[in-house]
């Protein structure tokens, strides 16, 4: 106490000072209604600007929450698009509209560890089959197919990026409709092999590649790439075609899984006419 009474001794003059000039102020505030304007507007200024950083820094704050419900309303918007649904017109007589039945479903997952530099490319999704995720069913992401699940835990699941040689995927030529298969053999997560493409197939730089469908993984048309070179090699009965990937496999965020409604019922025909 003794050295807070000396400290507040040696600077008296400065207190004073403060002192005098705070009730200085305080006067010319009451006194001049232009002055007590001029403060009142200074004072809400600050406030503002205070007031507006810490709105900035709770949006930030926020912007895992905002991220996930947007990932849920795109989940939910892709349930409800018309991509999803596969014409009943020949069980239902139609008048002024057209019946569809859905035919694929997407679950929103977050990806919570992937790698992109390794030979064979895996990501872990925060959902398993408590969250209805499934093994063999496409994952895509907001630009394009990301991968397949290969195994599920209650809590997880493990996928099988499109950057692994050990899976082949069912694309063609949005403009032509010739198709083959994507297979990474390029060692550069951005691009991709298109593979299977006869040579009489008209491949041009620039052209779309879309999934093909039908494998009851993924739907028909969502993006691959765009195709990047093309080059024939003598001998050779297929073009050599290098796609850039839509989707940017470096990044994590929110991806979907594709449910196919309609697997289990295609795969038991197909299986029927296989038999002997």
């Amino acid at each position: 106490m003794r050295d807070l009474f000396r400290f507040l001794h040696r600077i008296r003059s400065t207190l004073m000072f403060l002192g005098w000039l705070i009730l200085s102020l305080i006067l010319l505030y009451n006194g001049n209604e232009h002055h007590k304007a001029q403060a009142i507007s200074s004072s809400n200024a600050i406030a503002g600007t205070i007031f507006s950083w810490r709105k900035e820094i709770t949006d930030y704050a926020n912007l895992k929450e905002v991220n996930r419900r947007l990932a849920e309303e795109n989940a939910s918007w892709r349930n409800r698009h018309i991509s999803t649904y596969t014409p009943m017109e020949g069980l239902f007589a139609r008048i002024q509209d057209t019946i569809r039945q859905q035919e694929y479903r997407v679950i929103t997952a977050k990806v919570v560890n992937s790698t992109w530099h390794k030979p064979k490319n895996y990501l872990t999704l925060d959902k398993g089959s408590k969250g209805g995720v499934q093994k063999d069913k496409g994952v895509i992401g907001p630009s394009g197919i990301v991968g397949v699940v290969r195994d599920v835990s209650p809590g997880f699941a493990s996928v099988i990026s499109v950057l692994n040689p050990d899976i082949k995927h069912s694309v063609q030529l949005r403009r032509t409709l010739h198709y083959g298969l994507l297979y990474w053999d390029t060692n550069d997560p951005l691009t991709s092999s298109f593979i299977d493409v006869a040579k009489h197939a008209r491949v041009a730089v620039g052209d779309t590649v879309e999934t093909r469908g039908g494998d009851g993984i993924f739907p028909t048309g969502v993006p691959v790439g765009i195709v990047e070179s093309v080059e024939d090699e003598p001998g050779n009965n297929y073009h050599k075609i290098i796609v850039r990937l839509s989707e940017d496999m470096t990044r994590s965020g929110f991806v979907y899984v594709v449910e196919d409604l309609r697997k289990a019922e295609r795969d038991t025909l197909q299986q029927a006419n296989e038999r002997p």
